[in-house]
């Protein structure tokens, strides 16, 4: 299993192996980043690993901050996002 900086599973994204192999690997410079981010790098990533020096969101104290709340897919509801949220949190505390 392979986990992105904010908690998501990547080998169960639709994208992977496809337009992305994951954030770890790309160095959160992933295909929407790239696309719709100015720095062209995810947020979370930069902050947790670029700025932070974690090897993802799971080793700030602030989980779940701003940025982590805020970051959603605009495929989801706003239930999807909660439930996805306190997913990811549990899944990087626990790694």
């Amino acid at each position: 299993m392979i986990i992105s900086a904010c908690g998501l599973i990547c080998d169960e994204c639709e994208f992977y192996n496809k337009t992305c192999t994951g954030c770890i690997s790309v160095k959160g410079s992933t295909f929407w980043a790239k696309e719709m981010m100015p720095s062209k790098v995810c947020p979370m990533y930069d902050c947790a690993v670029n700025k932070k020096g974690f090897k993802d969101c799971g080793g700030c104290n602030e989980l779940p901050c701003k940025l982590f709340l805020d970051m959603k897919d605009p495929n989801s509801t706003e239930e999807q996002h909660k439930a996805s949220i306190g997913i990811r949190v549990n899944r990087l505390k626990a790694n």
